[in-house]
């Protein structure tokens, strides 16, 4: 506001605040040029008694940092991939700070700076003078005043959790009225009681804004001009600390910015930056002038055009690039981790303030390796239907997450979402609270659990299962739930067919979905999702895992890296461990904090793992995997289990050795598309997980090798016999829930001769032992037969009579014993036997012979 607007009141106004500020100036004259009286309560004056009683001390806490997010080389050395920051800042030491730096401060802020007690007391008079007679408003303020009002403004913010509180926040802390310029100098004079003038003016450079979200200086140096605060030369220097003055007007990364000289043309040419130059050059003659620079440094740099060579800071996850989802996993742990506060608003303002550094469990090669697989196969879009691939590895025994990719561009920007479809703020690969989707069904790889629960109830590899298709399955026994029909319920095999008699090695060798339900009828459902659940599995949504029939065959939303932690856990024998990728975190002051842990446990008995190990290797070197197990070089030890969901939404492959597990996933992220009817460049879509997958193995193989699994245990390898009960003269539906309840498949063999009764069982086949779990055909009599009579001893009159059904054939038989003479002495066929009435039947009569 120019003098000859003001009014009579406001001229009133303004001259009694100086004369305020006078004496508030002359309260400090004393105390600065007689230290003692403030030190040592010896004041008289009542202005000395007023200010003395104004607290002095000011706690100098931590600064907002940026929190840095690191993957490791393998060199050890740290690779940035993102920042998280309300004030883009990094602190530095006296030494990290270019000499120029500190010469520019104190010539173009505080000339007396090292001179004065904590408050330029001419300086205070001159601007609180400009300021009530109206003229250009003068600060006036020591750096160490600065520092201290930087340092309110720093706590109060701190303390505020929203955009409008923080505004408030600081409004109130730089609100210019007497008492706070009187509380500031107070603090500052207490200030340089306790640090050094060195102390002071770095904590100064380190906490300045310097326009936006930048704060001290390392960060300014790095975002306007790429070089380190200890590299900064004069004219940089001064341009810096030029924007200190006036932090948004003179920011040097808004060039069209009117009131920074955007228009400003010198002898027809533009001034970029000019209100900036304008400061700069100030800073610069003064440095001259107190003999910090020579005259030829001065011209030099008064020369100098203002050329800012901006840098954007690395800003959230999107900065870094194809591990961006990885990094979205790492800021959801923290944001949902009670060690980094009591709620996700403390534990964001952490993140964002605390200044820590997160060195993850990232491996950049395999993270390489999946990037590329994925992006060298599977389009980010395609007009045909919402194409998703996802990959994510982690390591057994350990928990730790190694990589983690999809084929799309992470964003978090709603225009650049609604941009296209190659962008996405959804991570594939994570539970929905850790920034994911509400997972996706992996289809036949959680038939494992299966398997597991099988082995775990003492059934064998071996046993036979009857696995043929049927319309209707029945009742499955849940322990948890009661009961459970499945009326209609009939799911088929992939390639077809009726299903068959096979082994649960068989089964599990080429993922029949009969084999599986069958090894279920045996097994309590609750007891298979119990398994599960020792494997960490559970839904990415948070809701509680079905465990009906069907879900057996994969139907639960399961995110892959719950998946990969889970196959883990099988090539680990058992040692299961929640997804961690967060090795060590530290804080500025050297301390470190406990990252979230994995919580590895022995929770599946290893010889369990052992049979599981076992059949999961049949399934690469001989099953339905082989098409990843041949495409992996160097080859070592592997285990894995394919997956196909209904309708072929989703593909699947999962496997590990025992240092790497690996799951890939090509599907609908969203729709509905059949992946066995879609190419991809010429690929069905279907198999491409088997190009994917072994890309990313191989690097892993070659990296970390893989040790022989261990030993099956002999149990889960035995045959298994059992005596097929005698079902004769039950009915067939009695004897098929006798023959199934003693662990036989079951077959109605239909009707034969029999002397049974019409409709009762008449025999089976096969009976005595048979192999457990092989089917028995059972069949039902038709009442045709009859039993024949005893003939024998009778004479051939009565015999004939005895046997009146049937035809008969005589034949004499020689007898030595005359009692035995015309009587019958065997029949053909014996007595007791069944025959078909009208049927012959011979007759040997007894002839003595003579």
């Amino acid at each position: 506001m120019s003098a000859q607007k003001r009014t009579t009141s406001g001229v009133l106004g303004g001259l009694l605040a100086f004369l305020g500020m006078s004496v508030a100036a002359g309260v400090l004259v004393t105390a600065a040029v007689t230290p003692a009286i403030a030190v040592t309560g010896m004041a008289t004056t009542n202005s000395i008694n007023l200010f003395e009683n104004l607290p002095s001390y000011l706690e100098i806490g931590d600064l907002a940092q940026k929190t840095n997010i690191y993957a490791v080389n393998n060199d050890g050395s740290p690779l940035l991939l993102a920042s998280f920051y309300e004030q883009d800042r990094e602190e530095v030491g006296w030494d990290s700070i270019s000499q120029f730096t500190k010469d520019a401060a104190v010539a173009g802020e505080d000339p007396r700076f090292y001179e004065h007690g904590g408050v330029d007391i001419q300086g205070t008079v001159r601007g609180a003078l400009f300021t009530a007679l109206g003229k250009t408003t003068q600060g006036g303020s020591s750096i160490t005043q600065q520092y201290v009002k930087n340092v309110l403004v720093q706590k109060a913010e701190l303390s505020a959790k929203t955009e409008a509180e923080k505004t408030a926040a600081y409004d109130k802390a730089t609100e210019t009225t007497a008492d706070r310029k009187l509380k500031e100098m107070r603090f500052a004079i207490g200030l340089e009681k306790k640090y050094s003038k060195n102390q002071i003016l770095q904590g100064y450079l380190n906490i300045a804004g310097f326009g936006g979200r930048v704060y001290g200086i390392q960060a300014a140096a790095q975002y306007y001009f790429g070089v380190n605060a200890k590299d900064l030369n004069i004219e940089q220097s001064a341009a810096l600390l030029a924007i200190v003055n006036n932090p948004e007007k003179f920011r040097l990364d808004q060039p069209d910015s009117k009131t920074n000289g955007a228009a400003t043309v010198v002898k027809g040419a533009p001034v970029p930056y000019a209100a900036t130059k304008e400061r700069r050059d100030y800073i610069i003659d003064q440095m001259y002038k107190y003999k910090k620079i020579t005259k030829e440094q001065h011209d030099a740099s008064i020369a100098a055009p203002i050329a800012p060579a901006i840098h954007q800071p690395s800003t959230g996850c999107s900065t870094a690039g194809g591990s961006a989802y990885f990094c979205d996993y790492v800021y959801w742990t923290i944001l949902n981790d009670p060690a980094f506060g009591k709620n996700q608003d403390d534990r964001l303002t952490t993140l964002k303030r605390g200044g820590l550094d997160v060195y993850t469990t990232l491996d950049l090669d395999l993270q390489a390796a999946a990037e590329g697989a994925i992006n060298d196969n599977v389009p980010q879009v395609d007009p045909r239907f919402d194409v998703g691939s996802s990959a994510v590895s982690v390591q057994p025994g350990t928990g730790r997450v190694l990589a983690m990719a999809q084929n799309k561009t992470y964003s978090q920007d709603e225009t650049v979402l609604a941009s296209g479809g190659q962008f996405s703020a959804v991570n594939y690969n994570t539970d929905f609270d850790y920034g994911g989707s509400s997972g996706f069904q992996p289809g036949s790889t959680y038939k494992t659990f299966t398997l597991a629960e099988w082995l775990k109830e003492g059934h064998s590899l071996n046993e036979t299962l009857d696995a043929r298709v049927r319309s209707n399955w029945g009742t499955f026994q849940d322990s948890c739930n009661g009961p459970q029909a499945t009326p209609g319920w009939s799911p088929k095999n992939d390639e077809g067919g009726g299903g068959g008699v096979w082994t649960a090695l068989y089964a599990t060798q080429n993922s029949e979905n009969t084999g599986f339900v069958a090894m279920a009828k045996q097994l309590d459902l609750c007891g298979i999702r119990k398994t599960a659940q020792s494997f960490g599995v559970h839904r990415a949504d948070g809701n509680p895992l079905q465990q009906g029939p069907a879900s057996i065959l994969g139907t639960n939303e399961i995110a892959p890296v719950t998946m990969a932690a889970a196959f883990a856990g099988m090539a680990a024998s058992g040692m299961v461990c929640k997804p961690i990728v967060i090795d060590k975190i530290t804080k500025q002051d050297g301390t470190t904090i406990t990252p979230p842990s994995a919580d590895c446990a022995q929770s599946v008995d290893p010889k369990i793992t052992a049979g599981m190990q076992y059949a999961m290797q049949r399934v690469m070197t001989a099953g339905t995997a082989t098409a990843s197990y041949g495409r992996t070089s160097p080859k070592v030890p592997m285990i894995g289990k394919t997956g196909t969901t209904d309708n072929n939404e989703a593909t699947w492959m999962s496997g590990a050795s025992t240092k790497v597990a690996t799951v890939v996933g090509v599907y609908n992220a969203s729709g509905h598309t059949n992946l066995r009817n879609t190419y991809i460049n010429g690929t069905q879509a279907a198999v491409i997980r088997h190009v994917i997958w072994p890309k990313i193995m191989s690097v892993a193989n070659a990296k970390y090798g893989g040790d022989a699994f261990p030993q099956v245990d002999s149990s889960s390898l035995k045959s298994v016999s059992a005596t097929i009960p005698d079902v004769r003269g039950k009915s067939i539906q009695d004897a098929q829930s006798i023959i199934e309840g003693a662990g036989f498949g079951f077959a109605d063999g239909g009707q034969q001769d029999s002397e049974l009764p019409a409709g009762q069982v008449s025999g089976t086949n096969p009976s005595g032992n048979a192999a457990k779990g092989s089917v028995v055909t059972v069949y039902t009599s038709n009442g045709s037969l009859v039993l024949l009579p005893n003939a024998v001893g009778q004479d051939e009159g009565t015999a004939r009579g005895t046997l009146n059904q049937f035809q008969i054939k005589k034949q004499d038989g020689d007898v030595t014993d005359p009692n035995q003479d015309g009587k019958v002495i065997a029949t053909d066929p014996a007595a007791g036997a069944a025959t078909k009435p009208g049927s012959q039947v011979t007759i040997t009569v007894g002839k003595l012979k003579k």
